[in-house]
């Protein structure tokens, strides 16, 4: 595989760089934060998102998308990530589109994606229970009543869940927790009857909810896939979401980077510019040889994805642990770097550092997905 994008990835990112610095600045993130906006996203950003095609990227162009992939999506992932951007991307783009792509019925297909790349349907992935990521630890209670599922418990982190139009429940309709078999999704419609959704202000002020279910009934119709044999294309969907988190996380470090440079070049102190300083170009020297490892791992996962690789799982738990490790530590000396200025709110180097830690958590943090990586090679 060729670490380079080809002339139309290319073009396709340069129309996103351009987009993403000047429609969705930083400051567009900060003005939904000041203003606590109740949806926590521009509505307009993202018609104007879906005018582009970003939302239908992986959708093909009979269902009204593009059809252009994980890579194009992770390089749009890539650019929204630099400036902090605050879309439905992830939860609907993403995970959304993947999951009815990967196991829906050509009917299930031929209604919600369309709707998907118009805009006109928002969705999120209700999958999280406890405090770490394990989809084989989901324990909520779906049971079958006839032609009807009844849908019991409580999903935790559910990222876009208060602006969803649709959820994507994962519970369980046999086994027990900690089984890989027994597992089902679910569509099911954020105001049916029984569903309570709280939002929940994350620290990056990136959406999330909790989502209580108190007896909710879905028609068994509305199963993604087979029941309780789910596992195989969430996991699927899963880690395409890990290798967009990944390219996501990628902009951000990059931006950290870009501006770090940009001040140890121009900050002065005893009349020296203090990017002379020797410590200062060792510690310069190593955000910079993390930015480029990062850049070809994620572009590795993206690529095993593109090209259904037998090595997407190991290739996406490199990727999403790495770029744990380096946002955290990226996002860290950008803060340092910028001295006391860089501990204020008068900077952006602050929320990028809380967005690191939200995204390294998100689908897995660096310890799940080393341990994944091992048991994968069969350690």
């Amino acid at each position: 595989m060729a670490l380079v994008l080809t002339e139309e990835q290319t073009m396709l990112r340069d129309m996103a760089k351009q987009f993403f610095t000047e429609q969705v600045p930083v400051t567009n993130l900060r003005k939904l934060r000041d203003e606590e906006s109740a949806e926590g996203y521009d509505k307009a950003v993202w018609q104007q998102i879906v005018e582009l095609g970003f939302a239908g990227i992986l959708i093909p162009e009979e269902q009204g998308g593009t059809g252009f992939g994980p890579i194009g999506l992770g390089i749009v992932m890539q650019e929204a990530g630099r400036t902090l951007a605050a879309t439905p991307l992830y939860s609907t783009a993403i995970l959304g589109a993947g999951l009815i792509l990967a196991a829906g019925s050509d009917a299930q297909k031929a209604e919600l994606l369309p709707q998907i790349a118009s805009g006109e349907l928002l969705t999120a992935l209700a999958l999280e229970e406890t405090a770490h990521h394990n989809p084989k630890q989901v324990a909520m209670s779906a049971e079958q009543n006839g032609n009807q599922i009844i849908l019991s418990g409580q999903k935790n982190f559910v990222i876009d869940g208060h602006i969803a139009d649709k959820l994507i429940v994962v519970a369980r309709t046999s086994g027990a927790a900690g089984d890989a078999n027994g597992l089902s999704m679910f569509l099911v419609d954020a105001k049916a009857k029984g569903v309570t959704i709280t939002r929940t202000h994350m620290v990056d002020s990136r959406n999330a909810a909790i989502v209580s279910f108190d007896k909710v009934n879905v028609p068994v119709s509305d199963a993604l896939g087979p029941l309780g044999a789910a596992m195989a294309e969430l996991e699927s969907v899963l880690d395409l979401g890990r290798a967009c988190l990944a390219a996501e996380m990628l902009g951000g470090i990059e931006a950290v980077f870009d501006t770090t440079l940009a001040y140890l070049k121009e900050r002065k102190q005893f009349g020296v510019i203090i990017g002379t300083f020797q410590a200062l170009k060792h510690r310069a020297a190593e955000m910079f040889c993390e930015v480029e490892l990062c850049q070809s791992v994620v572009l590795d996962a993206l690529s095993a994805l593109d090209e259904r690789r037998n090595d997407v799982p190991r290739a996406v738990s490199l990727a999403k642990a790495r770029l744990g490790d380096a946002a955290r530590l990226i996002s860290n000396e950008g803060v340092q770097m910028h001295g006391g200025i860089g501990m204020t709110d008068a900077v952006d180097m602050g929320l990028y550092l809380k967005r690191a830690r939200v995204q390294s958590q998100l689908l897995g943090d660096t310890n799940f997905h080393r341990s994944r990586y091992a048991e994968l090679g069969g350690y």
